[in-house]
C-alpha cells in the first residue's frame, strides 16, 4: 500500500466531510475520485498529503512512497525563469551533479589531479546511471506534448496566462514520476489534443494515479476504479465511470428498498407499542419492542443530494433558416494569420461544436459570429428574427455587482417566479440561501455560473456559448446536456469537454489551415474519420516509399557475359587420361580413388 485512510473522520468546522472512512491506495492504480462540488474531494487530497489533520483514524503513507499533488494554489508561483527551467526542477538531483561534473571539469584542465579524474570518472558514471543526459529531450518532449511550441519553451514562466502556467507545473510533475500522482481537474486548463497527449502518457504511467475530474470521457479511457465521496461516505468502485455509474443505480435501488422495508417493520412495531402500551399486561412487552427499535441500525433513505431539477429553454420567436453568414472573412492578429477568406453559414437547427487545439482561434470566431470583435476582410450577416444570447468570460462584466443572484436573474425577463428560479440557480450550485448572495461579494467562478445561467433562460433562439462546462460539476452539466438536447433553438459552442460535446453537437468546425472546415455529424463520427484519414494517409506515403523499390527490383537483369574458368594444364592433361580410360572400358566397372 502507497497510502489510505484507515477510519478517518474530518470535520470543517460543524460539517463532517467523511466519518470512519477507510481506503487503500494500491501500487499501480488509476482511481477517479469523484462526488458533487461541496463533497470534500479536493479536502481528501489535501489529507492524504498531510495538509489537513483527521478529527479522528490515521492518513497513513508509507515513508518511501514520493507524492505529487497537482492543484489549483499552485498558480501562485511566479519566476523569471524560462518554461524550460522550471519544468527541468523536477530533475534536482541531476542538475546538481551536472554542475559539479563542469566544475570538476574545470578543475583538472587546471590541475590535472588524479584523485579529481577518478572523482569526474564517478561522477559521469553516475550521470549515466541516472539517464541525465536525456533529462533536456525529456522536458522538451511533455512540455510539446502538453501544447508548446520550441520557440515557447525559452520564454518567462511569467509572462504566461495561469492556464498554460499549469501545463508547465504539470509537466515538472509527470516529469518527476512520483510513486502515488494526484491531480485536482487536470484537464480543466488544457485542450483536445493536450488532453488526448496526458491520457496516453498517464496509461504507460507506472506509479499510481488519483484524479478528481468532472469529465466522463478522460475518466471512462483513464481510470480503473472510482471513490465517490457521498453522504459523508466513500464508495469504491471496481471499474471506469460508465461502470460506476451503473452500478450506483443498482446500488441505490437496492438502498432505498432496504430502507422502506425497514420503515414497514419499525411503523408495524410502532402500532403494536401503541396497542399494547395502555395495557398492564402488555406493558412489559412494549417496552421490549421499544428497546429493540431503539438499537435497531436505521438505514438511511437513498435520497439524491442534488435533485434532478430540469432547466428548460424558452424561444419565443422562429428565425429564419439561415441564422448567421461570415463571407470571405479574414482575421489576423500581427503576423499571426487565424483564418482567410472563410465562407461558412450557421442554418436553423445547426448545434455547432467549435473545437481543436488552443491558439487556433475558436473563442475569436465566436466573437466575431456575435458581433464584438472585428474581422480585417470580409462580410458578417444576420438572418431573419435571430435572438442571440452570448455567454463567454468576459461577459461577467456585465454583471451588476451589486445586485443579488435572484436580483440578477429576475431582470432577464423570463417570466419565471421566484421558486422557478432558486430551482435552476441549484442547478448551477446555489442552493439554498446563496440565491441572495450578492454578485459583487463571488468568486470569479461563481460570476460565471450565474452569467450562464442568465444565458439559459433568455429565450434566445441562437445560443454561442465559450466552454459553459468549466465551473460546472458532473451533476450540473448532465443537465446542462438535457436542456441543450431539447433546445428548439441552435448554437455554437468552444468546449473541450469531449462528452459535453458528443451529446450535444449535431455539427464539428474545426479550424485547419487558415480555414473553418465543418464536418456533418457527431463528435463520435468526427473521430472516427479523423481516425480514417489518418489511416489512409499512412497508407499512401507507406506506398509512397514502397514504389521506388518495386520499380528497382523490376527493372531488367543486366545481361551476364559468360565466365571464362581458368584450369591448369595438369589439371587439363589428368581430365584427357580419365576419358580415354572410360572410352576404352566402355564405361564398366570404372572405379576412381
Amino acid at each position: 500500500m502507497l497510502a489510505g485512510f484507515q477510519n478517518v473522520t474530518f470535520e470543517f468546522g460543524a460539517r463532517a466531510i467523511v466519518e470512519e472512512a477507510t481506503w487503500h491506495i494500491q501500487p499501480g492504480e488509476r482511481i477517479g475520485l469523484i462526488g458533487y462540488n461541496g463533497t470534500g474531494k479536493s479536502t481528501l487530497l489535501k489529507l492524504l498529503v498531510g495538509e489537513y489533520v483527521p478529527s479522528a483514524g490515521t492518513v497513513e503513507r508509507s515513508r518511501t512512497t514520493s507524492i505529487g499533488y497537482l492543484h489549483q494554489d499552485l498558480l501562485s508561483f511566479d519566476t523569471n525563469d524560462s518554461i524550460i527551467q522550471v519544468a527541468l526542477g523536477a530533475f534536482e538531483k541531476i542538475l546538481l551533479l551536472e554542475k559539479e561534473i563542469e566544475e570538476l571539469g574545470i578543475e583538472l584542465e587546471k590541475t590535472g589531479d588524479e584523485k579529481t579524474l577518478h572523482e569526474y570518472s564517478d561522477k559521469l558514471h553516475e550521470m549515466d546511471t541516472l539517464d541525465g543526459y536525456n533529462i533536456h529531450h525529456k522536458t522538451e518532449e511533455v512540455l510539446q506534448g502538453l501544447g508548446f511550441s520550441n520557440s515557447d519553451l525559452h520564454r518567462p514562466y511569467k509572462e504566461y496566462s495561469g492556464g498554460w502556467r499549469m501545463r508547465v507545473l504539470l509537466a515538472k510533475m509527470i516529469l518527476q514520476q512520483p510513486d502515488l500522482l494526484l491531480m485536482d481537474e487536470p484537464t480543466n486548463h488544457l485542450d483536445l489534443p493536450s488532453i488526448e497527449w496526458l491520457e496516453k502518457y498517464l496509461l504507460h504511467y507506472q506509479g499510481s494515479v488519483v484524479i478528481v475530474s468532472h469529465d466522463k470521457y478522460f475518466l471512462n479511457r483513464m481510470v480503473t476504479k472510482i471513490v465517490e465521496v457521498y453522504q459523508q461516505q466513500l464508495h469504491i468502485y471496481n471499474g471506469n465511470y460508465d461502470y460506476y455509474e451503473t452500478e450506483k443505480t443498482i446500488r441505490v435501488e437496492m438502498q432505498q428498498k432496504a430502507y422502506e422495508n425497514q420503515q414497514d417493520y419499525i411503523r408495524q412495531n410502532e402500532r403494536l407499542v401503541e396497542r399494547f402500551r395502555a395495557k398492564a399486561s402488555k406493558a412489559a412487552m412494549a417496552q421490549s419492542i421499544m428497546k429493540k427499535l431503539d438499537k435497531l441500525d436505521r438505514i438511511e433513505e437513498a435520497e439524491i443530494e442534488r435533485p434532478n431539477i430540469r432547466i428548460n429553454f424558452r424561444v419565443d420567436k422562429t428565425p429564419g433558416r439561415v441564422l448567421v453568414e461570415l463571407k470571405n472573412v479574414s482575421k489576423a492578429f500581427g503576423d499571426n494569420v487565424i483564418f482567410e477568406n472563410s465562407t461558412i453559414e450557421i442554418d436553423r437547427g445547426d448545434k455547432i461544436a467549435l473545437i481543436g487545439a488552443n491558439g487556433k482561434g475558436k473563442s475569436t470566431l465566436l466573437r466575431i459570429i456575435a458581433g464584438v470583435e472585428n474581422f480585417s476582410e470580409g462580410d458578417r450577416k444576420w438572418g431573419h428574427n435571430v435572438e442571440e444570447s452570448f455567454y463567454a468570460q468576459h461577459q461577467l462584466e456585465a454583471l451588476n455587482v451589486e445586485n443579488t443572484i435572484l436580483d440578477e436573474m429576475k431582470e432577464c425577463g423570463s417570466q419565471m417566479n421566484d421558486l422557478e428560479l432558486r430551482g435552476l440557480l441549484g442547478c448551477f450550485l446555489f442552493s439554498g440561501d446563496d440565491s441572495d448572495k450578492k454578485i459583487k461579494i463571488l468568486s470569479g467562478g461563481e460570476k460565471a455560473r450565474v452569467a450562464l445561467a442568465k444565458v439559459i433562460v433568455s429565450k434566445a433562439n441562437f445560443l454561442m456559448l465559450d466552454e459553459p462546462t468549466n465551473h460546472l460539476d458532473m451533476h450540473s452539466c448532465d443537465l446542462l446536456i438535457d436542456s441543450l438536447k431539447k433546445y428548439e433553438g441552435s448554437m455554437i459552442l468552444v468546449s473541450h469537454d469531449r462528452y459535453f460535446v458528443s451529446k450535444t453537437a449535431n455539427k464539428i468546425w474545426e479550424i485547419v489551415d487558415h480555414e473553418i472546415k465543418e464536418f456533418k455529424g457527431g463528435y463520435e463520427e468526427w473521430v472516427n474519420w479523423k481516425e480514417r484519414m489518418a489511416m489512409q494517409k499512412k497508407e499512401k506515403e507507406s506506398e509512397k516509399k514502397i514504389e521506388p523499390s518495386i520499380k528497382k527490383n523490376n527493372a531488367p537483369a543486366p545481361i551476364q557475359k559468360p565466365v571464362h574458368i581458368a584450369i591448369d594444364k595438369e589439371a587439363k592433361k589428368e581430365l584427357q587420361k580419365v576419358q580415354k580410360t572410360v572410352s576404352a572400358t566402355g564405361g564398366k566397372d570404372c572405379s576412381f580413388e
